[in-house]
Formats: structure tokens, sequence, C-alpha cells
């Protein structure tokens, strides 16, 4: 099952063991990686050329590693023609795209052969299925280069932070660097801000969902990494749905009952832009939500670079959007 708009909601880590010739990660030398789905990855020297899934690109950018990022693949601009939220943080006009126009997961891998990775580095948000990168195409892709898998398959937040970070060091990261302790501080302030407006809420629930045309998706904050943080740390008041399909991100409604949870706030998935929220308008049952009928609509990245200063740019913006409506 691929993760995918509108029939997924997203939402993110990685527990990368890397070892190398030495405890140095500047040593030159073999170098070998086992990534979460157990794949060992060895090469004769540390990667210099990474082909990357572009908002682990972002979040590697983030942490310093922006120069080895040769090629990324994935959202790049939203419907709008603007940095996607995925993105937050990459210069998309300074990137090579090698994503194939088609089907889900498709790349152009003549472009991607012109590049020359060492390494290409992607994720997956259920068992073995890699994001932005089809079965078929990565039976080829392979051949190009190794791939290596940050899988957040069942982790919390500050576990997929941490292992980004941890597959950053190995790829050659400073985690000692000064950016990247500020944006530790940064998280831990964002989040404080995020604890403090959800306390202001009093009894009131917030809804996290997607709209489609044909379905209404019902976010689960017992599955989804950054959800579920905020519900169980933060202590924001969330809805959990009862009946999650398969995989446990979402429950799939029809909008005749797009009402069976209640919502004084509604948490969208911000990839659905402007027509997401136009089609909320069509809705009648979603509009007898009290969520609706006050517009307390707040965005929702729910796929965003995981590192921590992407999540507490996130976190600012959504404690400056909670205190608009509470």
């Amino acid at each position: 099952m691929k993760m995918r708009l509108p029939a997924a909601i997203a939402a993110l880590a990685l527990t990368l063991a890397a070892c190398g010739s030495s405890d140095d990660d500047s040593a030159s030398g073999p170098w070998t990686f086992t990534d979460d789905l157990g794949n060992s990855i060895k090469l004769d020297a540390a990667p210099e050329r990474l082909l990357v899934q572009s908002s682990m690109a972002a979040a590697l950018t983030d942490l310093g590693l922006g120069d080895e990022i040769v090629g990324t693949f994935g959202p790049l601009k939203n419907a709008a023609g603007e940095p996607d939220s995925q993105v937050a943080g990459l210069d998309v006009d300074d990137v090579t795209d090698v994503t194939a126009a088609g089907e889900y997961g498709a790349i152009d891998l003549e472009k991607a052969a012109t590049l020359k990775p060492d390494l290409v580095v992607t994720s997956a948000y259920l068992d073995d299925d890699l994001w932005y990168v089809n079965d078929a195409t990565a039976k080829d892709l392979v051949k190009l280069a190794p791939i290596a898998v940050v899988s957040f398959d069942g982790k919390t937040l500050p576990e997929l932070l941490d292992g980004t970070e941890r597959a950053a060091k190995a790829l050659g990261a400073d985690l000692g660097d000064d950016d990247v302790k500020e944006a530790h501080d940064a998280f831990d302030a964002a989040a404080k801000r995020v604890k403090d407006a959800g306390t202001k809420l009093g009894d009131r629930k917030i809804l996290a969902g997607s709209p489609s045309k044909e379905l209404f998706y019902a976010s689960n904050p017992d599955i989804s990494p950054d959800l579920s943080y905020w519900r169980k740390e933060l202590g924001l008041p969330l809805v959990v749905p009862d009946n999650p399909d398969p995989g446990g991100y979402f429950e799939s409604l029809s909008w005749e009952k797009a009402d069976k949870y209640p919502a004084d706030i509604f948490l969208y998935d911000d990839r659905t832009g402007e027509a997401g929220l136009k089609l909320l308008d069509d809705q009648p049952v979603f509009q007898t939500l009290a969520a609706a009928k006050n517009k307390a609509y707040i965005p929702w990245t729910s796929v965003a670079p995981p590192s921590y200063q992407a999540y507490a740019d996130l976190m600012n913006r959504l404690a400056d959007d909670l205190a608009k409506v509470s």
C-alpha cells in the first residue's frame, strides 16, 4: 500500500546502525551501513553524492549535508508553484529533480544516472513501502546506487528526528554544530508554546484529516508521529478515530458520515491546498461541525522534513494558529 494523497495521510524515524572502518566519521576507507529494513550497504568510501527523496533532502540540508545532495525525487512545488511545505528550507530552484511524469513513485532513471549517485536515501512509512519509489522503479534504481531506507513505521516524533540525525552523522554531518544545537533548543521552545496553546483550548476538540472528492479521511494521532507527540506529550485534544483503515494512519469515511467525530477545530492536511478547503464548503454534513461553522481551519504539514529545525518552525506556526482560534 502506497502512502499518497488523497488516499492517505502521512503524518513520520530512523534507527540506522552505521559503522565504518574507523570511529572517525571523516576517516577514509570502506564504509558500511545497515538501514532500517536490514539492508547492508558496503561502499569503498563514505558516499559523497546523494540522491535523496525531497523531504529527507530538506532535513539533511538542515543538518549541513546540502552540498552532498546531487539530486532529489518527490514533491518540490505545490499547485500554486510555490515551494511545497514538505521541503521547507530546501532551495527548490537549486536542486536537480529526477522525478518522472506518470505514476506515483516513478523516477527518470536516465537523468538519475547522469548524476552518478553513490547512495540513494528515502524513507518508509509502512513496512518496506518506499516513499516516492514504486516497486518497479526500485528494481532498476538500485542498479545505479544502493538504497538506504529510513523507516518511520512505529516511531515517535523524537525517535524519528533523532534517527534522522544518526543517519546524517553517518553521512558526515556535524551534530555538534551550533545550528544543530540551536534547532534542538528551538524545538523545545516551540513544543512548550504548543502545549500552552492546547491548555487554553479547554474542552474543545481538534480533528485532523484530509478531504477528497470521494471520501473524508480522519487522521489517527495514535499512529502519525507528529499528532501522537502533540496529543500524548503536549496535551492537544486531538480526536482518535475508533475504526482506522489497514495501516492505521486514518479512517476513511463517506461524506455522509463526516460528522462522526466532534470537531471544534479542523487540522487539515496542507497538501490539499485551497482546493481541499473548497471541497469542505460543498459537504453539508461536514458543515454541521463547529469547526466548519466557525471556519476554524488550521493547516497541518503532515509530511514535513524530519529535522528539529523543520518541526520547530512547524510547531511555532501551529501555536500561532491555535491562538487565533482559541
